[in-house]
């Protein structure tokens, strides 16, 4: 077997809240106090897709929207969980493997906490690891901002992932 390396990325990711859309984080669909979804050509889940990138970065790949472009109708309220399924298969056609992911969600509401869980597990699941490799973690933005004014929610993350010394 190769040398293998260790590499970090990190991800981010932002949408607005509108009314009439599901609120996915996580890949646990959740009840928003006014109503309101996050908006996207997918299900738009902040949390799986600032996960996404920062294990593609990890990796030295391209970016997130690059392999699932809001312009490829196929992928119209494509579940994130499958984006990340899609993502871990990239990682591992190209030699590597996750070791583990920690993520921040940034929004004034709804609380997270109770769904923390659930969510690791989901999102665990689709990348083909333990949920102990999974972190998932909640703030608010002190009522600053459009994140504070709750007019949009914003996801970090950062990934660890092995692969082969070049």
């Amino acid at each position: 077997m190769s040398a293998m390396i260790t590499r970090s990325g990190i991800g981010y990711d932002v949408h607005r809240l509108e009314a009439g859309r599901p609120l996915v984080l996580g890949g646990v669909k959740l009840f928003h106090p006014q109503g309101l979804g996050l908006a996207g050509h997918s299900d738009a889940d902040v949390l799986c897709h600032a996960i996404a990138d920062a294990i593609l970065g990890a990796a030295g790949l391209q970016d997130i929207g690059h392999y699932f472009p809001n312009a490829d109708a196929s992928l119209r309220g494509i579940s994130s969980l499958e984006i990340l399924r899609r993502t871990a298969g990239i990682i591992a056609d190209a030699g590597a493997r996750i070791i583990n992911v920690d993520s921040t969600l940034i929004a004034e509401e709804p609380k997270i906490s109770p769904h923390v869980s659930t969510m690791r597990e989901r999102i665990a699941e689709s990348l083909g690891l333990d949920s102990s490799r999974i972190g998932v973690k909640a703030t608010t933005n002190e009522m600053l901002g459009f994140l504070g004014r709750g007019e949009g929610m914003a996801a970090l993350a950062t990934a660890s992932v092995e692969t082969p010394a070049e």
